[in-house]
């Protein structure tokens, strides 16, 4: 008899609990040094809800410029409200130097041929998961024209998900001499 009304009770406590989420964010700012002189291929930012931001590092162009790519994986059901549009480069913790520019913005599941993807032209309001994949990848290219100091930062826009904010990664570069180009730094 006992169980009968023991079940009652823990149930609902179990079902909040599997519905809480608890989330911090790890390493908002990518710079763990002032001088930030480790290269690093790539850099991965999880959110909640299995949501992340990733890159690598950009095309050095030949005025000094460069172009970034960031890919955003939504997994299926989840979506992503862009609270800005732009992608600022500024200086290190500092002011903005220059708005990149968007090359191309595209959707495509994970489970679709890579040439089979909707170019969308301008970064979109929010970002969603297709139905028939896992995950849906969303891929920015952007461009920065103007000739880019030694060492900058890059934070794609924050993201608002099931109604809370959350901040966004800060992404650090720098001019590695020996590679003749931008990089990410640690």
């Amino acid at each position: 008899m006992r169980l009968r009304y023991t079940i009652p009770l823990v149930l609902p406590l179990l079902l909040l609990t599997a519905c809480g989420e608890s989330y911090t964010p790890v390493d908002v700012y990518m710079a763990a040094t002032p001088e930030c002189v480790s290269w690093q291929d790539g850099s991965r930012f999880e959110l909640p809800r299995g949501i992340s931001v990733s890159t690598t590092p950009p095309v050095t162009l030949p005025d000094g410029g460069a172009e970034f790519t960031f890919v955003y994986l939504v997994p299926r059901g989840q979506r992503a409200l862009f609270q800005s549009r732009d992608y600022n480069v500024t200086a290190p913790k500092g002011a903005v130097l220059a708005k990149a520019q968007l090359v191309s913005f595209y959707q495509r599941t994970t489970t679709s041929r890579p040439e089979i993807v909707e170019e969308i032209p301008k970064v979109p309001d929010m970002l969603i998961a297709g139905a028939t994949g896992d995950e849906t990848i969303w891929r920015v290219r952007l461009r920065v024209k103007e000739k880019l100091p030694a060492r900058f930062d890059i934070t794609p826009p924050a993201f608002e998900i099931a109604l809370t904010k959350y901040p966004m990664r800060t992404f650090t570069y720098r001019y590695f001499e020996d590679r003749k180009a931008f990089g990410l730094c640690k």
